[in-house]
């Protein structure tokens, strides 16, 4: 009895299904909103390229002379530093302690030469020959030569480890904001390139775009082109670029625009503008979507070569 209405029910039941499924998939879909609204860029023909934020005068990475441990932080991240104020300092006191027994090498150097002078100055005022040799005497002037030879080098020791101590304070090359502060007192400090600066300066007041321009699209760029600056994700937010200058090495391609056709195995042109903080507020660091005029209309012609010129 089952085994005779089973198959018109499970017939019943897929034509059911059918239905649902083709009502269902007649209803209009529901797309999901982007995130934030595409910039309208006025430009018809345009290039467009990811840009970095920078200090006008470039991030500058500050790191150590020496290497130590760290004693004091005296930057604050946001506070403005003049060239030469300190920015942290590194404990001194192995450094000082090694001053003190070169300063006490000169002062022993300076007792030894005032003695081979006197020694000297004894020996020139002998007119006996028969009392004191030529050669006794050469030997005596040879040796406060070399004594003074040895207080200059211990001289110059001192200034050397003074030199280093004033090193271990590490001051601001230039006047500037204090992007970043990477150390704090305890920490040892390494000299030399790091992979994250211990101090990042820079100059807030006009700050700089540099912008990934793609290989090949480098030909359809000029200086004179106009561009514009979006902040991502509010394309109301925008400023106008002015053009400083074009780096003369093409790199490997680091930021991303994020766009569908966007290339990633490529090199890049890059190109710095600038503009005012004030225009814009954003942050070192911050991405930017930069859009510049496209003026070309076509690819230039080769340049014939010599010879070529005068064929039909």
């Amino acid at each position: 009895m089952v085994r005779k209405y089973a198959l018109p029910l499970l017939a019943v039941l897929g034509v059911v299904i059918a239905l649902w499924m083709v009502k269902e998939g007649s209803k209009p879909s529901i797309h999901a909103k982007p995130v934030a609204e595409p910039p309208r860029v006025e430009f018809v023909n345009r290039i467009s390229g990811a840009g970095i934020v920078e200090a006008s005068t470039r991030n500058i990475a500050v790191g150590a002379h020496l290497p130590g441990i760290v004693a004091r932080v005296h930057a604050r991240v946001g506070e403005r530093v003049k060239a030469g104020s300190p920015l942290f300092s590194i404990d001194d006191r192995a450094r000082r302690a090694d001053l003190a027994v070169r300063e006490a090498r000169v002062l022993e150097a300076e007792a030894n030469l005032q003695d081979l002078r006197a020694q000297l100055e004894i020996a020139e005022k002998v007119k006996d020959p028969r009392a004191i040799s030529v050669e006794d005497l050469n030997k005596r002037r040879f040796a406060v030569q070399a004594a003074e030879a040895r207080l200059a080098n211990a001289v110059a020791e001192v200034r050397a480890a003074q030199v280093d101590i004033d090193l271990l304070t590490v001051r601001a090359p230039v006047d500037g904001a204090v992007l970043q502060v990477n150390i704090r007192p305890g920490e040892y400090a390494a000299s030399g390139v790091t992979a994250q600066p211990l101090v990042l300066l820079g100059s807030l007041e006009r700050l700089h775009v540099r912008v990934d321009i793609d290989e090949n699209d480098a030909w359809r760029f000029t200086e004179k082109s106009r561009a514009v600056a979006y902040v991502r994700g509010n394309p109301n937010l925008k400023t106008e670029l002015r053009f400083e200058y074009v780096e003369n090495y093409v790199v490997p391609k680091r930021s991303l625009t994020g766009e569908s056709t966007e290339r990633v195995d490529t090199r890049v042109m890059q190109v710095v503008y600038s503009f005012s903080r004030s225009d814009l507020s954003v942050f070192p660091g911050q991405l930017m979507d930069v859009y510049i005029e496209d003026r070309s209309t076509q690819a230039p012609a080769p340049k014939k070569v010599d010879g070529e010129a005068n064929k039909p």
